[in-house]
């Protein structure tokens, strides 16, 4: 009866904490990997059993605590696999006791992620370690060749094989993306720096450079795509907005599928975009100056080449101020963006950029991919037109409505670096005066620079 069922529910609700979790509502076909990827980011998972045909799953923490923190975790922010909501609880179990013959695949893949999270890789032989006790449990992380973005999702996706990571801090410093990352326990933080220090994030990209902090312990104000705080999901975003409840950890902003990311912590740890479509939906725009959506004034779809310049021009723009307003740049749902038939858009609402002349980085797999910057102050100029000299650009930037701080030729003057007053009138001077015709065929590139003047 409904009634029988509603004080099986109950129960259900009532049971005391276990280490053992039940999870309930998942998709058909889902893996033994994405499961696992539920509970990495709160320690150690050591057995898993799936129900396949119930849509059910038990997962089996290291320790109590682990699963106390995951199901409070989950009871803020919903958990998600394959972007449809699941249900976790407590089991009634306390361990999970599985006939390994039958469990064979799924002890496969822990046993890789347990190897990866023990640290027993090459690089931790303890013949030639230096076993110092840690001195904190907080990294520094630092980002070279970083042509492809990296988000906080994916820290918290690779770290998080190596303990429970509590908190992050993301910035920029140096026109370098940095990041502090705190473990709950220094031991995790010496594991992740032994195993991950030199290692590339994406293939041959996105080297990680890593070191002890001086931090002790990380105070976090916001949860948000620039800090997070895992222990305490009640935090503001900071922006004025309710915590984006999508946010689960391998949720729809993360680049990866919760798969490849418990295939990250199984030991590869270069991950890659591909699977994301190229279509960015860039909202809260200025409708005065900006307008595209038809229904919706102050937004626009964006098609880029595929799945990696896309999440690159989410990393750089999401959050910069464009005409007055916070841009929001999103991953769209669409796939492509369709070109109105002929004659129809009248509105002249949609338009094909393959072919402009707009381009700085054309050529597939070029070298200038590593140019690429986020927006900054400093513009970088090139294709400067003979006997066009400092005061002409200083002039020609002034009228963009901005204030030109410094300036500096390269030694050939064919290139210049520019420092505007503020971020947002570089990303303005850019729109401006990139491709502007210098007369004589020469049309000004210009692109953000890592540099300061």
């Amino acid at each position: 009866s409904a009634n029988g069922s509603d004080s099986k529910k109950q129960r259900l609700d009532e049971s005391p904490p276990s280490r053992v979790l039940h999870i309930r509502k998942l998709p058909n076909e889902v893996s033994e990997t994405e499961v696992i990827a539920l509970g990495l980011p709160f320690g150690k998972v050591t057995n898993i059993l799936m129900l396949k045909g119930k849509n059910q799953a038990f997962l089996e923490l290291g320790t109590e605590e682990a699963a106390i923190t995951m199901v409070n975790y989950y009871t803020a922010v919903t958990p998600q696999v394959r972007n449809t909501p699941v249900f976790i609880q407590y089991s009634n179990h306390k361990e999970l006791k599985t006939d390994s013959a039958l469990n064979q695949r799924a002890q496969a893949v822990l046993q890789a992620v347990s190897a990866v999270q023990d640290g027993s890789s090459p690089s931790s032989d303890p013949g030639v370690l230096d076993l110092a006790p840690p001195p904190s449990p907080v990294l520094r992380i630092i980002i070279d060749n970083m042509f492809y973005p990296v988000t906080l999702d994916v820290l918290q996706q690779i770290f998080s094989k190596f303990g429970t990571v509590m908190k992050i801090i993301t910035f920029t410093k140096n026109n370098q993306f940095q990041a502090l990352l705190q473990f709950s326990d220094p031991v995790n933080a010496q594991q992740a720096k032994l195993s991950l220090d030199g290692q590339n994030i994406y293939n041959s990209c996105c080297t990680l450079r890593i070191d002890f902090s001086k931090l002790v312990n990380l105070n976090v104000k916001y949860n948000n795509d620039k800090s997070r705080d895992y222990t305490r999901p009640d935090l503001p975003t900071g922006d004025g907005e309710a915590t984006n409840k999508d946010h689960s950890l391998l949720g729809a902003i993360s680049p990866l599928s919760a798969a490849a990311a418990a295939a990250a912590a199984a030991g590869r740890v270069a991950l890659s975009g591909s699977g994301v479509s190229g279509v960015l939906l860039a909202s809260n725009l200025n409708e005065e100056r900006v307008k595209i959506l038809y229904n919706k004034k102050d937004s626009a779809l964006i098609q880029l080449s595929d799945g990696n310049q896309a999440q690159l021009a989410m990393s750089h723009l999401n959050g910069q101020k464009v005409f007055g307003k916070v841009m929001r740049v999103t991953l769209s749902k669409h796939q492509t963006v369709a070109l109105p038939r002929e004659g129809l858009d009248d509105q002249l609402l949609t338009k094909d950029f393959s072919g402009s002349p707009l381009h700085r980085f054309k050529k597939p797999g070029s070298k200038n991919f590593q140019n690429i910057f986020p927006p900054s102050a400093t513009l970088h100029l090139s294709n400067i037109r003979d006997g066009v000299g400092e005061d002409d650009l200083r002039l020609l930037f002034s009228n963009s409505g901005g204030t030109v701080k410094a300036f500096k030729f390269f030694q050939d003057r064919k290139m210049a670096l520019i420092q505007m007053s503020s971020v947002e009138e570089a990303i303005q001077a850019l729109m401006d005066l990139h491709n502007y015709d210098m007369g004589g065929n020469h049309h000004l590139k210009v692109s953000f620079s890592k540099s300061t003047i």
